[in-house]
């Protein structure tokens, strides 16, 4: 029994350390490519269309009614100390540091390298990417390497986009539905909010860019099993790159307490 247990936590170890160094070797080498031609600019752009634009209807949504259910929460407590004129700069806060980038990296995971993962899982089972190499073309610069940059790219602009519609949706109804002051709202908001504020929030849709896309792309790339394999792949996608949102997240926001 303590054998096996044993065994069971050596092995799940050893595998771990071995699957982080095969995605650090991958990820370097993609790296590589960003700056090696041919640049592939409308591959890129087809990417980015698919990842950025594609992607402004759930965005919309999901930040219109985080900014409704953020006003409405933070009601409840600011009005039991008569400082309800202070809540647009605590939402703005909030929405462009935290809840902002959080909110779209999860929504691009789901809708964009969900799809990734099974574009890519099913290119592998079905040959298509041995293919490419047997015609002299590197996968990994055709596929690969414009996938991650368009996240990168698009991310920050949909975050961006996130900010403006959740504090308009605020403002809306924390004026006219919740009856707080407009002009202290707004007041205290151009008092109080910093470009810095923002600038940290676009510095995480970047990093969370990156590391969705690399997550999302190295386990499609590597798909093995046919059908079911890239449902598994898709679902290991998704999953990891959720995780490793909230824990870079975490990172990150200590590093600004820090330096920034």
């Amino acid at each position: 029994m303590i054998k096996n247990f044993l065994y069971f936590i050596g092995k799940t170890t050893t595998d771990f350390i071995k699957t982080l160094g095969d995605f650090t070797i991958f990820q370097l080498y993609v790296i590589k490519l960003f700056f090696k031609p041919p640049f592939r600019i409308k591959n890129l752009f087809e990417q980015i269309k698919f990842m950025g634009y594609g992607s402004l209807g759930v965005i919309f949504l999901t930040s219109f009614f985080t900014g409704l259910v953020e006003a409405v929460q933070l009601y409840h407590g600011f009005h039991k100390f008569g400082i309800e004129d202070f809540m647009g700069y605590t939402i703005f806060v909030s929405i462009v540091k935290e809840l902002g980038p959080v909110f779209a990296a999860l929504m691009v995971i789901s809708r964009g390298i969900s799809a990734y993962a099974a574009e890519l899982g099913s290119m592998r089972v079905t040959e298509q990417i041995d293919a490419l190499e047997v015609m002299a073309v590197d996968s990994k610069h055709y596929l690969i390497a414009p996938r991650i940059l368009a996240t990168i790219i698009s991310l920050p602009l949909l975050i961006v986009f996130f900010d403006a519609v959740a504090n308009i949706g605020a403002y809306f109804i924390s004026v006219y539905s919740l009856d707080v002051n407009g002009y202290a709202y707004l007041d205290n908001l151009k008092q109080f909010a910093e470009m810095k504020e923002i600038n940290q929030g676009l510095i995480k849709g970047a990093v969370f860019g990156y590391i969705i896309s690399a997550i999302g792309t190295y386990i499609g790339y590597n798909t093995r099993g046919g059908a079911k394999g890239v449902g598994q792949s898709t679902t290991k996608a998704v999953v990891f790159s959720s995780v490793a949102v909230f824990m870079a997240d975490y990172v990150l926001s200590a590093i600004f307490l820090v330096f920034y």
